[in-house]
């Protein structure tokens, strides 16, 4: 029996382009594995089998009749995905994130399982990286797993699978005969189908605008945004097909103190600091920043939405204007505060502990939920994407390694110049900033912007 990709799967692969890939990344960083790299490499290659969709490709119907289907991939080299590499000395942080901004401008390729997973060792404090690429159609729910997920344990002994009976063996590609016949015998059983499908896809912009509308007491500014466009903003002119990663870090106890300074919640505060970051950006680009200047957010936030729900089972999209006209950091995030407050009210969004209770490492298979929500809105809605997801706060290991830190590329919409993930993990959040290289070439400066703005609200805070 095929199985057949979604019709909002299907346009993931349909509708990307080579200046907009839509892999989610991911970059980890590990104290060196007593195996090396080989010992990462059997580690994915013992758990493959806990992932069956990542032997499988995507095949399409002759004519695009139906939608596509997944097969397995009768070539599959673990080999092909898994490759190590390292850099060249000194093995800086600025070389990793230019090879990771290479990896993730270069699309996966649509005739092969959708991930890739590089090791490189070679930097200079003596830890490993693993990057990870993964297509969000191999991620359309929390019941899937992103690839990262199979590299972590809880402890550094790893539990691995027991060995299969039999080594897997690839089932024989349907024929381009076989996938029109099971699409025209579906299409008469089920003549409702085609219906179907194109309401599912339509889901995600309709259920986004009811919630933005529906949350109108205490989220006016996002209610708007469902009528007017964003505003004119640098970050919504990419043209280029390269990406310059950066990454920034904060210290999960400094923002715990400004939010017991100050109300809020962590996520409030995360905003906050961004907000106070893009503001410092604009002005040091020469660019206008008045009062009633703002830069509106898609912010994907797991809700849950009924009682039957499991917590964090669906992921809704928000859009919030964040103040950057606004000089003062407490008025930030204060006006924050109470937006975001509106959007919990709203969609009953999930807390941090009953995220981090869901599937152990669940961040990476977050971040590409709010990739998915993303690619469903139009771009003249918002000018970029911020995802914050919580993780565990206890250490994980990969092959015996501990992580240290762990950094999600989030994947930017076409026209979109900047996209922000954020992940809290062991007492630390780690932002990731993908931006477009030709639109936002100085992301390095706005990495160290965020810095400069969480230093300064944790010492108003005291």
């Amino acid at each position: 029996m095929l199985e057949r990709l979604t019709t909002i799967d299907a346009s993931f692969v349909y509708l990307e382009e080579p200046d907009a890939p839509m892999h989610v990344g991911g970059v980890l960083l590990l104290e060196p594995p007593a195996g090396g790299l080989d010992a990462l490499a059997a580690l994915v290659q013992a758990r493959l089998p806990l992932v069956p969709r990542y032997r499988q490709r995507v095949v399409e119907v002759p004519g695009r009749l139906a939608d596509p289907v997944w097969a397995d991939d009768p070539e599959f080299d673990v080999a092909y995905h898994v490759r190590q590499s390292a850099l060249p000395r000194p093995g800086t942080e600025a070389q990793l994130l230019s090879l990771v901004s290479r990896l993730t401008a270069r699309r996966l390729d649509p005739r092969r399982p959708l991930w890739e997973l590089y090791l490189v060792e070679g930097l200079a404090d003596g830890r490993v990286a693993v990057i990870t690429k993964t297509h969000p159609a191999l991620v359309d729910g929390l019941g899937a797993v992103d690839i990262a997920q199979v590299l972590l344990d809880p402890s550094p002994t790893p539990e691995l699978p027991a060995p299969d009976a039999e080594p897997w063996r690839p089932r024989r590609l349907p024929t381009g005969a076989e996938l029109l016949r099971t699409a025209v015998t579906e299409y008469v059983q089920r003549p409702s189908a085609a219906v179907e499908g194109l309401a599912a896809a339509a889901t995600d912009v309709r259920a986004t605008l009811a919630r933005v509308g529906g949350a109108a007491s205490g989220f006016v500014r996002a209610a708007r945004s469902a009528v007017f466009p964003a505003p004119q903003s640098p970050l919504n002119h990419a043209r280029g097909r390269q990406r310059r990663v950066a990454f920034a870090r904060a210290d999960l106890e400094d923002l715990k103190a400004v939010r017991r300074a100050h109300g809020g919640t962590i996520n409030d505060v995360l905003l906050t600091v961004l907000t106070g970051a893009l503001r410092d950006w604009l002005l040091s680009r020469g660019i206008a920043v008045v009062a009633s200047t703002s830069v509106r957010a898609l912010v994907p936030v797991s809700v849950q939405s009924d009682e039957q729900e499991a917590p964090g089972s669906r992921v809704a999209s928000y859009l919030v204007d964040l103040p950057v006209g606004e000089p003062n950091p407490r008025v930030r995030l204060a006006r924050l505060s109470y937006a975001m407050r509106g959007v919990a009210r709203s969609g009953r969004s999930v807390g941090a502990d009953a995220l981090i209770a869901l599937t152990g490492f669940a961040p990476p298979t977050l971040h590409a939920l709010g990739a998915r929500a993303a690619r469903g809105l139009s771009r003249r809605m918002f000018n970029l994407v911020i995802t914050n997801v919580p993780g565990p706060q206890v250490p994980l290991f990969a092959a015996g390694a501990r992580m240290h830190e762990v950094f999600p590329v989030v994947p930017l919409v076409r026209g979109q110049g900047l996209s922000i993930g954020m992940t809290s993990y062991d007492g630390r959040v780690c932002v990731c900033l993908n931006a477009d290289r030709d639109t936002v070439g100085d992301v390095d400066l706005l990495a160290d912007l965020i810095e400069q703005e969480m230093a300064e609200l944790v010492e108003a805070s005291r």
